[in-house]
């Protein structure tokens, strides 16, 4: 434009600040802004809010904020939608507390908080689990004669779900109707997840009917949550019926609709129905995870297939080149240490360090269980150690393993010195620790519950 001799305006540079932001091209979109700054042109919020957007978008929520700053010093001042963006991201990235302090800023700035603006915060409050300040939003909204939106609802109707208010949840969704306003695809879906994670299953398969009935066509994460109810039922058909729907609907199961049905299928053992799924699930161009190994894995496991379970893990590694997580390791680590191959599972123990995997709990209890069944106590106790140096805390089932094992090769002080360490540790013996003490005192097991108690032998 200048070498033909028409010098750009503040309009011409606020479209390609605009166009440059929606394309990524950060640094030209601000290089721009500087030679329109050089240039003597006015810059408004039209010109820094999409680099503002940009950047929340890309969740650098610092340098969106330094933006904002950097358009007041210049005397740009701030749009409604300026703060909404903001109030929105910091929301998204769990900065709910400074988004209250932007929606706070609007009204200082004579900014009139909208719909959006409620809708963002009510969402951050609801995720970060602070239902009464969402609600009391919701309530303030609705004095403000501020119409809620089926976002409104649903973002409300979400947070409450998550923190297992279901007849809260039904009742705001009863009330939604009410308003006028018709619950969609994305209402019943989360309420459908939320019945799920309550273990409610019973009313997950009545909103997810209703959703049917309605004419409402669900979603891939809403049949994803149904197969999950009809497998915790154990009504197999009806998942693998649900799932087979899914197509002609014209919805793509994913990875997680596999696993959940791969996963239920291996917890009843039916590897070769595993098998059909895993086929076409490569055939619809997915590939199966780490989750989905380990189930598989585990399902061989269980039925004491160790050499298929082992060329599963392998076949993970170096043809999926997946990296096995903890929970994998776990699964490997407790078959081969219950049935008393110790060289197996300390070499998985082993290759899980190395790999810079870090083990849990539930992998040392499984290996000092596996030691202590073949009188190996003193290796027990290295895993017991070690566990603590890794900073893990050793649980009650750590603890019941260690001092059944001293009772049986006669240690009694060591026995009663980890009982009195558990006891310190307010970890509650259970009816299984009872029933040792009972075998070792006799019916007077409570005295020696005291002689336990009172010993304070140090290790």
């Amino acid at each position: 434009m200048q070498k033909k001799g028409c010098l750009p305006n503040d309009v011409s540079y606020n479209v390609l600040v605009n166009g440059l932001s929606k394309e990524g091209v950060l640094d030209r979109a601000k290089d721009l802004v500087v030679e329109m700054i050089n240039s003597g042109l006015k810059v408004s919020a039209y010109t820094y809010n999409p680099l503002i957007y940009a950047y929340c978008m890309k969740g650098n929520m610092n340098q969106a904020l330094l933006f904002e700053h950097e358009m007041v010093r210049r005397g740009a001042l701030p749009t409604a939608a300026t703060y909404n963006m903001f109030i929105y991201w910091l929301c998204r990235h769990g900065q709910v507390s400074l988004a209250k302090e932007k929606f706070l800023e609007m009204s200082e700035k004579n900014l009139v908080p909208d719909i959006i603006s409620y809708n963002s915060l009510i969402y951050g409050y609801s995720r970060s689990g602070n239902l009464s300040e969402a609600r009391r939003l919701f309530d303030e909204l609705k004095g403000l004669n501020l119409l809620p939106t089926a976002r409104t609802y649903n973002t409300l109707i979400d947070g409450l779900c998550r923190s297992g208010s279901l007849d809260d949840a039904q009742m705001l969704k009863e009330e939604m109707l009410q308003s006028g306003l018709v619950p969609d695809v994305f209402t019943y879906t989360v309420l459908v997840n939320g019945c799920c994670r309550a273990g409610n299953l019973s009313m997950a398969k009545y909103f997810f009917d209703e959703m049917v009935n309605m004419g409402l066509q669900p979603d891939c994460f809403a049949y994803t949550s149904r197969i999950y109810v009809e497998l915790k039922l154990g009504t197999k058909a009806d998942a693998i019926h649900l799932f087979e729907e899914m197509k002609p609907r014209g919805i793509s199961p994913n990875v997680i609709t596999y696993n959940v049905l791969i996963g239920g299928l291996c917890k009843v053992g039916n590897l070769e129905e595993v098998d059909r799924l895993l086929h076409g699930m490569r055939q619809g161009g997915l590939f199966p995870d780490c989750v989905t190994y380990t189930c598989i894995i585990h399902a061989h496991a269980q039925k004491g297939h160790l050499a298929e379970a082992t060329g599963v893990f392998y076949d993970m590694i170096y043809r999926a080149k997946l990296s096995p997580s903890v929970v994998t390791y776990t699964v490997l680590v407790h078959a081969f240490a219950s049935i008393g191959r110790l060289a197996a599972a300390s070499m998985f123990f082993s290759q899980m360090l190395d790999r810079g995997v870090s083990p849990n709990v539930i992998t040392c209890n499984a290996l000092i269980n596996g030691l202590c069944r073949v009188r190996r106590i003193k290796e027990a106790y290295q895993i017991y150690y070690g566990m603590q140096k890794r900073g893990l805390i050793p649980n009650k089932y750590t603890y019941t393993l260690l001092i059944n094992e001293n009772f049986n090769v006669g240690n009694w002080k060591e026995a009663l010195r980890m009982y009195s360490q558990m006891v310190q540790q307010d970890i509650e013996p259970d009816s299984y620790m009872h029933d040792i003490l009972c075998k070792q005192f006799g019916p007077d097991y409570r005295l020696g519950e005291d002689l336990c108690a009172e010993s304070d032998v140090p290790g």
